[in-house]
């Protein structure tokens, strides 16, 4: 139920007592609920039939206790601990019906109060003033609370402003339903800055099932327009005394960076505002210092990610999505008819989107305004690179253009001169094909959910923790932590890339990007552009390199492949792929790969050169894989892979000392959707499993809610780790999740059915909507997916019922997430690198010495590594300082840091709303 609590259970110890309650309870307007068996009746008193403001539930129970001595009319009923409130607004003609079935009462004029005892002695008060919750199961009640001094709770408006953006409704849910939970006052505004002017009904009291079902929507369900009277001092006046007759004092602004300046502009003028309504008699002195000071909080939706405080904002990832998803497409008829493509995607000021959509998609050539081609004559360098790769084999090229790309001088480069070019100069049959909005459009991806969830509930903490000194705060994430800074510094520094572009100075606009922008279009550059020989290393520092897949299937491991071998190649090395993992190794199933060979890899799922779990050192022969190590001369190994190739890196690790054909630097790059390697807050795959998990359980919602009253227990992999459950229940809205973390008790169980039920009693009849729950498929040995299913049936007393669903393999993924690309680019260039960095001395000194190249080429603990995510930046921790820090035994690392999501799954469902704050605030309605 919207307070928290599900119901309110009464014993009697005898069916005949529990026959007088019922008779009394219907008395006062209760409706005994069906099916009812004996000894257990179920009573609702529905909220229009009452002054209440929710539904009212009572369970009765036959159970062998003993009523206590039934207080004389003499005591004090006020007094006695527990009660049930019920809202009256005639209390006179309450006690006419008291005084009709014969009822006793207490009256309290004065306080507005009368209380009864029901057949059971239990206490209910009926009064005239809401001041207390509808339903009270507490160990005391004070008789003087409604007398006492409460703070007025907080009022938040929260508003979207500027261009649409994938997750915009997934912040306004979480501020509306945590706010509440925090005994706040949440308004929604629609239509932005216009609703602000306009005031009236746009701007509306929201409560907890205002924002049901808004995370799987796209764009914002309270919308977004152009506001020129917001530009003007008129218009902002409008505004202030619209918030203020709402008794608003904190504004969320979800928005661009042109909204969030508006909104900062407001704050600082509103004292100044406030004076002027006041001296024309729209507001009163009251108000006027009631209201003295307006919090400003900024969100940043923007699919550009072109926000400077930030590393990712909302709505960027959902739209990359949709940008791979097109150029996937337009890929296979480019394929088939070996054409060329220039595609024009969105970013005026920044080029995010057209990069990050290059590497996810294995494009050709990039655009973007933050780095434009440098040379005189672009347009030869682009011929050359497309013919090389035509050269090579490729039967399409692809160019991705930003809107804002330019050239050196400041020249836009427009994708029909491109388009001109190529067919031009090398008779290509070139087509382009602007995206446009389509961008913006669809659900949004897992990321973006879980990002503006979390953001939104930042955003309520900032707003409380606010004073008046406090420069409006931007909430952001960094590292992969939410961040709150200075908002309008943010601002700035966005303000100067552009600046600093229109100064040519392109050095300094790449700095003012995240630091990884900068490392990706190397990553890019170095993988895709420089084929051309000039990245090569001298001759004796190049190597043999073996890749290796092992673990499950997971989305990105081709991705990293391909990186891997075209990086390689670049850099002078051989690279070879080692079929079937370890296994395959033994049996001698290499091959060596070449640039076009994994041509087109980068969208592939699954694994192109085949995968199993066994593991080097207790599956597969040690001494063998050393012998063909040596056999094939191997001089490093690139191992990608989940926690059987972690345990398989520790055996690698420990037989060093006894085969040198081993002291070879061996990186691996952690790729499982269970994402339980340590080292690493990534793992290749665990990002499209997501995807797979929210496509999934939106289709099964729409089910459950086409079926009204259904529950679906949706069963998730992970193994022993809760990371898809967590993440998957935040980003599909799941009323609780079961993970391994936790185990699953039955007293967890029957708190979970009274939840649901209060949910369904607390729904209107005709419009009941479909939950879902997920379950890790380790949770529990004993309380499996049909078991929770069973019991949920059962106990849900005709109010709804439950059904299954196992996703499995589907989470595996069928093309792999753009983010699980991206990382996969970065870190496969990043452990070639690091092969490099272990490698270069004994080469050098070997070529110094004119001796042989040593079998041995390394053998310091730091060169058998995770080549992880931490945060933004990639590290290389060895296997030898993650052991300790490793759960050998349920296969995952000591600490998780997605666990602190955990209780949000909870708290945006409904629980844990009974909070301090939400019973004062309660109090005050």
């Amino acid at each position: 139920m919207p307070l928290g609590l599900s119901h309110v259970v009464l014993n009697a110890p005898s069916l005949e007592e529990l026959n007088k309650a019922v008779a009394f309870y219907n008395n006062l307007g209760f409706q005994t609920l069906s099916p009812t068996k004996e000894g257990d009746v179920w009573l609702k008193l529905p909220a229009k039939c009452s002054q209440n403001a929710t539904d009212l539930t009572l369970r009765i129970l036959i159970s062998t206790v003993d009523l206590s001595p039934r207080p004389t009319l003499e005591e004090d009923w006020s007094r006695l601990s527990g009660g049930l409130v019920l809202l009256s607004n005639d209390l006179e003609k309450r006690k006419s019906h008291l005084n009709s079935i014969d009822a006793k009462y207490q009256e309290y004029a004065e306080d507005g109060e009368l209380y009864t005892l029901d057949p059971l002695n239990n206490v209910i008060v009926f009064t005239d003033r809401p001041a207390l919750p509808n339903l009270l199961d507490l160990p005391q009640i004070d008789s003087n609370s409604s007398k006492k001094d409460h703070a007025v709770p907080r009022k938040i408006a929260v508003l979207t402003s500027g261009g649409d953006a994938a997750g915009m409704n997934a912040s306004v849910r979480a501020v509306v339903r945590y706010g509440i939970s925090k005994g706040c006052h949440v308004y929604g505004v629609y239509e932005g800055y216009q609703g602000l002017v306009d005031g009236g009904d746009r701007i509306r009291r929201m409560d907890w099932k205002s924002v049901r079902g808004w995370l799987s929507v796209g764009g914002t369900s309270i919308g977004t327009a152009r506001c020129m009277p917001f530009k003007t001092r008129e218009g902002r006046l409008r505004a202030a005394e619209n918030l203020v007759h709402h008794g608003i004092d904190s504004l969320i602004v979800c928005g661009g960076d042109g909204s969030l300046t508006g909104a900062d502009v407001f704050r600082s003028e509103w004292p100044g505002l406030l004076d002027e309504l006041k001296k024309a008699n729209r507001i009163t002195e009251e108000d006027a210092t009631t209201y003295g000071h307006l919090t400003i909080v900024g969100l940043v939706g923007s699919i550009d990610n072109d926000m400077a405080g930030t590393d990712i904002t909302i709505g960027a990832v959902t739209s990359l999505h949709r940008i791979c998803e097109s150029v996937d497409s337009i890929g296979t008829t480019a394929l088939s008819h070996s054409r060329a493509f220039v595609i024009e995607v969105m970013g005026r000021h920044c080029g995010w989107l057209a990069l990050m959509a290059g590497i996810a998609t294995g494009a050709d050539f990039v655009f973007i305004p933050e780095r434009p081609p440098m040379e005189d004559d672009w347009e030869s360098t682009m011929c050359a690179v497309a013919h090389r790769h035509r050269m090579l084999g490729k039967r399409k090229t692809v160019i991705i253009v930003a809107e804002g790309a330019i050239d050196k001088s400041l020249k836009p480069i427009r994708p029909e001169y491109i388009k001109d070019i190529l067919t031009d100069r090398l008779g290509l049959d070139t087509r382009v094909t602007t995206l446009g909005h389509t961008q913006r459009g669809g659900s949004p991806a897992a990321f973006d959910r879980i990002l503006a969830t979390i953001q939104g509930v930042a955003s309520v903490d900032a707003v409380l923790r606010s004073t008046p000194e406090t420069p409006s705060p931007l909430i952001g994430m960094t590292s992969n932590k939410v961040t709150c800074g200075p908002l309008m510094k943010a601002v700035e520094l966005t303000h100067e890339v552009a600046k600093a572009i229109g100064e040519k100075n392109f050095a300094r606009a790449m700095e003012l990007r995240d630091p990884q922008f900068a490392e990706e279009f190397n990553a890019y550059t170095a993988s895709t552009i420089l084929d051309d020989e000039s990245d090569l290393l001298p001759a004796h520092l190049r190597l043999r390199i073996g890749i290796v897949h092992m673990g499950a299937p997971a989305g990105g491991m081709n991705a990293a492949t391909r990186t891997a071998v075209r990086y390689a190649l670049n850099r002078g090395h051989t690279p070879f792929a080692i079929f079937n993992g370890f296994p395959g190794l033994v049996h001698g199933s290499i091959e060596e790969l070449t640039w076009i060979g994994v041509d087109g890899w980068i969208s592939h799922g699954g694994s192109e050169l085949g995968t199993n779990r066994a593991v080097p050192g207790e599956d597969v022969d040690m001494g063998m894989v050393a012998y063909q190590l040596q056999k094939f001369n191997i001089q490093a190994l690139m191992i990608v892979g989940g926690f059987e190739a972690f345990s398989g890196l520790i055996k690698l690790n420990e037989a060093r000392e006894k085969y040198p054909s081993l002291c070879i630097p061996i990186g691996l790059i952690p790729a499982t959707v269970s994402n339980n390697v340590p080292g690493t807050d990534f793992s290749l795959g665990s990002d499209t499993s997501l995807n797979s998990i929210i496509n999934a359980c939106d289709s099964i919602m729409q089910s459950a809610r086409s079926s009204r009253r259904r529950v679906f227990v949706v069963e998730v992999q992970g193994g022993m780790s809760g990371y898809l459950a967590v993440e998957g229940g935040l980003a599909t809205g799941a009323n609780t999740v079961y993970i391994p973390e936790e185990g699953i008790k039955l007293e967890r169980l029957q708190s979970d059915v009274r939840h649901l039920m209060a949910l369904y009693l607390d729904d209107d009849a005709d419009k009941s909507e479909g939950r879902i729950i997920l379950r890790n498929e380790k949770a529990s040995k004993t309380y499996t997916t049909d078991v929770i299913s069973n019991i949920l049936k059962d106990e849900g007393r005709g109010l709804f019922d439950s059904r299954t669903a196992v996703l499995g393999h589907i989470q595996q993924g069928n093309t792999p997430s753009p983010m699980d690309r991206i990382h996969a680019t970065r870190l496969a260039m990043r452990c070639i690198d690091f092969i490099e960095q272990h490698t270069g001395a004994a080469l050098e000194k070997a070529h110094l010495l004119g001796e042989p190249v040593p079998i041995e080429l390394t053998n310091v603990p730091e060169s058998v590594a995770v080549v992880g995510l931490t945060g933004a930046e990639v590290h290389f921790p060895s296997v030898k300082e993650l052991v300790p820090k490793a759960d050998l035994a349920n296969r995952k690392p000591n600490k998780a840091w997605w666990f602190e999501h955990r209780d949000l799954v909870d708290l945006l469902s409904g629980r844990g709303l009974f909070t301090p704050e939400a019973q004062e605030s309660l109090k005050q309605q």
